[in-house]
């Protein structure tokens, strides 16, 4: 069971023991043991380098301008960390044959390597803490999980249609 967390604004008309609290200090965990895991694969990348590898090797058709959309970043911001991470052998900036001003990026075999570290560290963390939950425990959250996955596509905005 979840202890309410003492420093929290409670909400006007809502007492301090809502599911919505439970899943803010739920995800407030989830992050902590996220972000340790990440800090234990070497080398230890700042957040947004290690989410641009992480968008790259998810959406490979990414060029240099829409990794910088995708990120919510200014193109010049985007260019500097994709050569930070150049520099780091983590990703390659190729120029497209078709289009000289269009530049591709490309995981390299040391920044999918990286990403499956901290992939294994953050499965490690998880795995410790479903350890300590019992069968039942782990059921109910895997239950919930799918759940939620499901009622937030119900509710997700979707995009505009064209037309």
């Amino acid at each position: 069971m979840t202890t309410p967390v003492p420093d929290r604004p409670q909400r006007a008309g809502h007492p301090p023991d809502t599911l919505a609290d439970h899943v803010l200090d739920a995800v407030e965990s989830l992050v902590t043991l996220w972000f340790a895991a990440s800090a234990d694969a070497p080398p230890r990348l700042p957040t947004r380098q290690l989410l641009a590898l992480q968008t790259v090797r998810r959406l490979p058709e990414l060029n240099l301008t829409a990794l910088a959309e995708h990120l919510g970043i200014a193109l010049p911001t985007a260019s500097r960390l994709c050569g930070r991470l150049e520099s780091a052998g983590l990703l390659r900036r190729t120029v497209q044959p078709h289009n000289r001003r269009e530049v591709q990026l490309v995981v390299t075999s040391q920044g999918r390597q990286l990403l499956a570290d901290v992939t294994q560290h953050r499965s490690l963390g998880l795995t410790g803490v479903f350890a300590v939950m019992t069968p039942a425990e782990r059921a109910a959250l895997q239950q919930g999980l799918h759940a939620f996955h499901r009622a937030h596509a119900l509710v997700r905005p979707q995009p505009p249609q064209a037309g």
